[in-house]
């Protein structure tokens, strides 16, 4: 299937018992891969880039967990179908994760709209990511949410010079409470290449 057209469908899901049997294959076979897609930036921060495969391990552990059934499904892909990359893009979980609750409650206050300040850097151009568009993520008050759903698009050239060892991929952020900058590593860059038609 063309990178532009990935989805879940119903088709792509098997039932609850069945993946309940092989649960425990497919997440030691899809962990080496997530460790692959998850980039930390700064010290609270982490982006994991996401895939068809990530996602459709989310719904088959959201069905499973849930046990809602086929009336689940619609919700489920719904949900996760937006955060599978369409081919020019790479889709990424944004999370600050801070255990102490007082401690991220202070610092989530001084980080309102970081979420419009995430960007990749192929060589000396920024693709800058774009929040989903689902729920505003910052409040009223200034407040952002520990969780970001982003979208990187990227242009033919960006593409082509991410698969080119020799230019350099940075992924950022340039809020001013939280200005960090982390380089992928080339089987980070190799693995995130496939999200790419």
């Amino acid at each position: 299937m063309p990178a532009s057209a990935r989805q879940i469908t119903p088709a792509d899901l098997i039932p609850d018992a069945d993946y309940a049997k092989e649960r425990r294959e497919r997440r030691a076979a899809l962990l080496p891969v997530k460790r692959l897609r998850r980039v930390a930036l700064g010290p609270i921060c982490t982006l994991i880039f996401e895939s068809y495969d990530t996602m459709l391990f989310q719904v088959q552990e959201m069905l499973l967990t849930e046990k809602g059934g086929a009336e689940q499904v619609p919700d489920e892909l719904a949900a996760y179908n937006p955060l599978i990359p369409q081919g020019a893009e790479l889709v990424a979980t944004v999370m600050f994760e801070i255990v102490d609750e007082v401690r991220r409650e202070q610092t989530l206050a001084r980080l309102g709209g970081v979420e419009d300040t995430f960007f990749i850097q192929v060589g000396d151009e920024k693709a800058r990511g774009a929040p989903e568009g689902d729920v505003e993520r910052t409040r009223e008050d200034g407040k952002t949410s520990s969780v970001h759903f982003l979208r990187f698009p990227l242009t033919a050239d960006h593409i082509a010079r991410f698969r080119d060892p020799a230019t350099q991929i940075l992924i950022g952020c340039g809020h001013e409470g939280y200005s960090h900058l982390a380089g992928l590593t080339p089987a980070t860059r190799a693995e995130l290449a496939k999200d790419f038609a």
